[in-house]
């Protein structure tokens, strides 16, 4: 199942980026493009969302410098964008895999798409991984052990429901009850004829 496979690759990014545990590292793809894309835009979107985890753990540090502040700021908002993009990167993906299907009369369209739902999926990869690391931490009270334990049984169940969502989803789009409608995001913030302050500037 196709959940199974994204899981597997957002497991395998998250380990690798904590084996230095730094926003610095480089950013190494080991699935080629060519021969497995969506493999590579997977651990691609799931490399942006680690790497933005950390960045916003920083951000938070109430005594970090100004300057060091604004540029993390700059990095976040280029970190979003190419987030976006790499969503939308598999919704194409999608789109040019289901093109041939005809969708039935009655075939409805779902309220999110496939690579937003993915998206959710990715970050809920992260939310697991810490929330165990905070669970098991030899440091911490058993008072919050046992509260972050049963929040990581949520968040584990939650990773059931949403995978076997996106699977019925991808499922019914193959087999034409749903159909696949994308909306790019057409965020302003970035762009310097939409945002006035840029504009202005």
């Amino acid at each position: 199942m196709f959940s199974d496979k994204a899981n597997k690759i957002f497991q395998e990014v998250i380990e690798k980026y904590h084996e230095k545990d730094t926003v610095e590292q480089p950013f190494s793809n080991p699935y080629d493009s060519n021969n497995e894309l969506i493999e590579h835009l997977l651990y691609r979107k799931c490399w942006i969302d680690t790497v933005q985890w950390h960045y916003e753990d920083i951000i938070r540090d109430k005594n970090i410098d100004p300057v060091d502040a604004l540029k993390l700021k700059r990095q976040i908002d280029a970190s979003n964008q190419d987030r976006t993009d790499t969503v939308e990167y598999i919704d194409s993906y999608f789109l040019e895999k289901f093109k041939d299907v005809k969708p039935k009369e009655d075939a409805t369209i779902n309220s999110e798409s496939p690579a937003w739902a993915i998206d959710r999926l990715s970050i809920l990869a992260l939310k697991i991984y810490h929330m165990n690391e905070e669970a098991n931490r030899e440091d911490a009270s058993q008072e919050h052990q046992l509260k972050c334990d049963a929040k990581l049984k949520v968040l584990l169940e939650q990773r059931v429901d949403l995978s076997t969502a996106i699977n019925q989803l991808l499922e019914d789009i193959a087999n034409g009850d749903k159909y696949m409608k994308v909306y790019k995001q057409m965020k302003m913030y970035n762009d310097d004829e939409l945002n006035p302050v840029l504009r202005g500037k």
